[in-house]
């Protein structure tokens, strides 16, 4: 048990959230980062044999048995506490929908929540069953997790190309111009999916990459193109084939 943690699992206890089954509880998110800020929330992960049966519980639906997700918010003091209830046997599941045989013969893709938990798994703080969430995360690491996410994502970059290929092409600049950008950004998260940041959203990308610090994309360059730095609104035509050059240049560069 983090001794530094071990008053969430009392809190949790107290409030009458912490489920009797309960076998791993940890915190994950910007504040176990150090990304946080006054208004950050404690994002607590817990785990048990049984479902969570919180009369209270909000449902969110994933693709595994149980179905659902469940989830309680409160308040401890000044800071809100956003925890989700998984069960065991749901993140067995998950893990196994991310090793190396499951990606080779082409398995289903992972839903957001169970990027998210992956994703998550590597950076959580245990407050209470740090021996199975250290296992879990050695598991993780191991698996096709990063190249299922980086593989998925490059995808949707290549697409985003070609759209604005097309609408260059076409004439059709502003649309080129949205099209570059988001080709940019789904480029970028598929390097950073393949550096072990596969977590899903934008807000925390510039602080990734400059935790990854990935050769083929120093942060100036990436904070350049990201603030449009160059973009020319006389000229657009510039500004985007820079941007898809360096996408082709970094796609050819991420490690699947």
């Amino acid at each position: 048990m983090s001794d530094d943690r071990a008053h969430q699992l009392e809190e949790l206890r107290t409030l009458g959230l912490l489920p009797d089954s309960w076998v791993c509880v940890f915190e994950a998110g910007s504040l176990v980062r150090g990304w946080g800020n006054a208004s950050s929330d404690v994002d607590l992960y817990v785990v048990s044999e049984e479902p969570w049966t919180g009369g209270g519980a909000s449902r969110h639906p994933v693709p595994l048995t149980p179905s659902a997700v469940l989830g309680e918010e409160t308040f401890v003091g000044a800071m809100r506490w956003d925890i989700r209830y998984w069960t065991r046997g749901q993140v067995e599941q998950v893990l196994a929908k991310a090793t190396w045989e499951a990606f080779e013969r082409g398995a289903e893709e992972l839903s957001l929540r169970e990027v998210q938990l992956l994703d998550r798994l590597a950076f959580g703080a245990a407050a209470g069953g740090g021996e199975l969430l250290a296992r879990w995360r050695v598991e993780a690491e191991g698996s096709a997790f990063r190249s299922i996410v980086a593989s998925r994502i490059l995808n949707m970059a290549d697409s985003r190309i070609e759209d604005a290929v097309g609408q260059l092409e076409a004439g059709d600049l502003e649309s080129a111009v949205l099209s570059a950008r988001a080709a940019f950004h789904y480029t970028v998260d598929a390097l950073l999916a393949s550096e072990g940041e596969c977590g899903p959203g934008e807000k925390w990308r510039a602080r990734k990459l400059r935790a990854t610090a990935p050769d083929v994309l120093p942060f100036d360059t990436y904070w350049a193109l990201e603030t449009m730095r160059s973009f020319d609104p006389e000229q657009p035509g510039l500004w985007i084939n820079e941007v898809l050059t360096v996408c082709r240049g970094i796609a050819m560069e991420v490690d699947i």
